[in-house]
Protein backbone atom coordinates (compact mmCIF):
# COMPACT_ATOMS: atom_id res chain seq x y z
CA UNK A 1 0.00 0.00 0.00
CA UNK A 2 2.82 2.42 0.83
CA UNK A 3 4.47 1.60 -2.46
CA UNK A 4 1.27 2.53 -4.34
CA UNK A 5 1.22 5.99 -2.76
CA UNK A 6 4.89 6.44 -3.63
CA UNK A 7 4.27 5.45 -7.27
CA UNK A 8 1.35 7.89 -7.50
CA UNK A 9 3.55 10.71 -6.23
CA UNK A 10 6.16 9.89 -8.85
CA UNK A 11 3.54 10.19 -11.59
CA UNK A 12 2.32 13.62 -10.48
CA UNK A 13 3.53 16.36 -12.76
CA UNK A 14 5.01 19.36 -11.06
CA UNK A 15 4.27 22.65 -12.77
CA UNK A 16 7.03 25.20 -12.94
CA UNK A 17 6.76 28.45 -10.98
CA UNK A 18 6.68 30.33 -14.29
CA UNK A 19 3.67 28.30 -15.48
CA UNK A 20 1.74 28.88 -12.25
CA UNK A 21 2.63 32.59 -12.35
CA UNK A 22 1.36 32.87 -15.95
CA UNK A 23 -1.85 31.05 -15.01
CA UNK A 24 -2.34 33.33 -12.02
CA UNK A 25 -1.84 36.47 -14.12
CA UNK A 26 -4.21 35.28 -16.86
CA UNK A 27 -6.87 34.31 -14.31
CA UNK A 28 -6.69 37.30 -11.95
CA UNK A 29 -5.21 40.19 -13.91
CA UNK A 30 -8.51 41.82 -14.89
CA UNK A 31 -9.75 41.89 -11.29
CA UNK A 32 -6.44 43.09 -9.91
CA UNK A 33 -6.19 45.89 -12.48
CA UNK A 34 -9.81 46.89 -11.77
CA UNK A 35 -9.07 46.99 -8.03
CA UNK A 36 -5.85 48.96 -8.51
CA UNK A 37 -7.53 51.38 -10.95
CA UNK A 38 -10.27 52.11 -8.44
CA UNK A 39 -7.65 52.82 -5.80
CA UNK A 40 -5.35 54.89 -7.99
CA UNK A 41 -7.97 56.83 -9.92
CA UNK A 42 -7.12 55.71 -13.45
CA UNK A 43 -6.79 52.52 -15.42
CA UNK A 44 -3.22 53.29 -16.48
CA UNK A 45 -2.07 53.92 -12.92
CA UNK A 46 -3.87 50.73 -11.88
CA UNK A 47 -2.03 48.77 -14.55
CA UNK A 48 1.25 50.30 -13.36
CA UNK A 49 0.53 49.31 -9.75
CA UNK A 50 -0.27 45.72 -10.70
CA UNK A 51 2.75 45.47 -12.97
CA UNK A 52 5.07 46.84 -10.30
CA UNK A 53 3.81 44.34 -7.73
CA UNK A 54 3.90 41.34 -10.06
CA UNK A 55 7.40 42.15 -11.29
CA UNK A 56 8.68 42.31 -7.72
CA UNK A 57 6.89 39.11 -6.67
CA UNK A 58 7.89 36.95 -9.63
CA UNK A 59 11.38 35.95 -8.33
CA UNK A 60 9.85 34.46 -5.17
CA UNK A 61 6.55 33.31 -6.66
CA UNK A 62 7.07 29.65 -5.74
CA UNK A 63 7.32 30.63 -2.04
CA UNK A 64 3.77 32.04 -1.87
CA UNK A 65 1.22 29.66 -0.37
CA UNK A 66 -1.87 31.77 -1.17
CA UNK A 67 -0.91 34.29 -3.84
CA UNK A 68 -4.21 36.19 -4.37
CA UNK A 69 -4.53 37.69 -0.86
CA UNK A 70 -0.80 38.41 -0.84
CA UNK A 71 -0.94 40.15 -4.22
CA UNK A 72 -3.98 42.21 -3.17
CA UNK A 73 -2.20 43.32 -0.03
CA UNK A 74 0.93 44.13 -2.03
CA UNK A 75 -1.12 46.25 -4.45
CA UNK A 76 -2.73 48.07 -1.54
CA UNK A 77 0.63 48.70 0.13
CA UNK A 78 2.10 49.88 -3.16
CA UNK A 79 -0.84 52.25 -3.62
CA UNK A 80 -0.55 53.59 -0.07
CA UNK A 81 3.17 54.31 -0.50
CA UNK A 82 3.09 55.29 -4.20
CA UNK A 83 3.45 59.05 -3.69
CA UNK A 84 6.10 58.66 -1.00
CA UNK A 85 8.30 56.78 -3.45
CA UNK A 86 7.33 58.61 -6.65
CA UNK A 87 10.78 60.07 -7.24
CA UNK A 88 12.54 56.73 -6.76
CA UNK A 89 10.04 54.57 -8.65
CA UNK A 90 11.56 52.29 -11.26
CA UNK A 91 9.82 51.28 -14.47
CA UNK A 92 10.33 47.66 -15.51
CA UNK A 93 9.94 46.48 -19.07
CA UNK A 94 7.23 43.89 -19.70
CA UNK A 95 7.79 41.10 -22.23
CA UNK A 96 5.69 41.38 -25.39
CA UNK A 97 4.01 38.07 -24.54
CA UNK A 98 2.48 39.62 -21.42
CA UNK A 99 1.16 42.60 -23.33
CA UNK A 100 -0.75 40.32 -25.71
CA UNK A 101 -2.81 39.02 -22.77
CA UNK A 102 -3.53 42.42 -21.23
CA UNK A 103 -7.01 43.41 -22.19
CA UNK A 104 -8.39 43.98 -18.73
CA UNK A 105 -8.69 47.75 -19.11
CA UNK A 106 -10.53 47.43 -22.41
CA UNK A 107 -13.25 45.20 -20.93
CA UNK A 108 -13.67 47.06 -17.65
CA UNK A 109 -16.06 49.99 -17.41
CA UNK A 110 -15.46 52.75 -14.90
CA UNK A 111 -18.15 53.61 -12.35
CA UNK A 112 -20.41 56.63 -12.57
CA UNK A 113 -18.18 59.73 -13.11
CA UNK A 114 -19.61 61.63 -10.11
CA UNK A 115 -19.15 58.62 -7.84
CA UNK A 116 -15.66 58.10 -9.26
CA UNK A 117 -14.76 61.71 -8.43
CA UNK A 118 -16.09 61.43 -4.87
CA UNK A 119 -14.35 58.08 -4.35
CA UNK A 120 -11.04 59.71 -5.28
CA UNK A 121 -11.57 62.30 -2.54
CA UNK A 122 -11.73 59.71 0.22
CA UNK A 123 -8.62 59.14 2.32
CA UNK A 124 -6.59 56.23 0.96
CA UNK A 125 -7.43 53.69 3.69
CA UNK A 126 -11.15 54.45 3.44
CA UNK A 127 -11.06 54.28 -0.35
CA UNK A 128 -9.25 50.94 -0.27
CA UNK A 129 -11.73 49.50 2.25
CA UNK A 130 -14.78 50.68 0.28
CA UNK A 131 -13.37 49.38 -3.01
CA UNK A 132 -12.46 46.01 -1.49
CA UNK A 133 -15.95 45.65 0.01
CA UNK A 134 -18.16 46.86 -2.81
CA UNK A 135 -16.10 46.20 -5.94
CA UNK A 136 -14.09 43.12 -4.89
CA UNK A 137 -16.81 41.72 -2.57
CA UNK A 138 -14.41 40.82 0.27
CA UNK A 139 -15.50 40.37 3.88
CA UNK A 140 -14.07 42.29 6.86
CA UNK A 141 -11.40 39.70 7.68
CA UNK A 142 -10.17 39.53 4.06
CA UNK A 143 -10.08 43.33 3.83
CA UNK A 144 -8.22 43.42 7.15
CA UNK A 145 -5.61 41.05 5.70
CA UNK A 146 -5.16 43.31 2.68
CA UNK A 147 -5.00 46.55 4.67
CA UNK A 148 -3.03 45.10 7.58
CA UNK A 149 -5.60 45.94 10.23
CA UNK A 150 -8.32 44.21 12.28
CA UNK A 151 -11.96 43.79 11.27
CA UNK A 152 -13.25 46.59 13.57
CA UNK A 153 -10.85 49.03 11.89
CA UNK A 154 -12.10 47.86 8.50
CA UNK A 155 -15.68 48.50 9.54
CA UNK A 156 -14.65 51.98 10.74
CA UNK A 157 -12.94 52.79 7.43
CA UNK A 158 -15.96 51.61 5.46
CA UNK A 159 -18.41 53.44 7.74
CA UNK A 160 -16.54 56.74 7.51
CA UNK A 161 -16.03 56.33 3.75
CA UNK A 162 -19.72 55.65 3.15
CA UNK A 163 -20.74 58.56 5.38
CA UNK A 164 -18.55 60.88 3.31
CA UNK A 165 -19.97 59.49 0.07
CA UNK A 166 -23.56 59.84 1.36
CA UNK A 167 -22.91 63.45 2.38
CA UNK A 168 -21.50 64.26 -1.05
CA UNK A 169 -24.48 62.60 -2.77
CA UNK A 170 -26.85 64.68 -0.66
CA UNK A 171 -24.90 67.77 -1.72
CA UNK A 172 -25.26 66.76 -5.41
CA UNK A 173 -29.01 66.31 -5.05
CA UNK A 174 -29.38 69.70 -3.34
CA UNK A 175 -27.31 71.37 -6.08
CA UNK A 176 -29.45 69.71 -8.80
CA UNK A 177 -32.72 70.96 -7.25
CA UNK A 178 -31.47 74.51 -6.66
Amino acid sequence: MTRGVFVERERETVTSPAASFDEFVLTHQAGLVRYAALLAGSATQGEDLVQEVLVRLYPRWDQLAEPLPYVRRSITNEFLSWRRRWSTRHIHAVPDQMLQHVQAAATWRAPDPELWEQLQRLPRQQRAAVVLRYYEDLDDDEIGEVLGCKAPSVRGHISRGLATLRASITTWEEDDHA
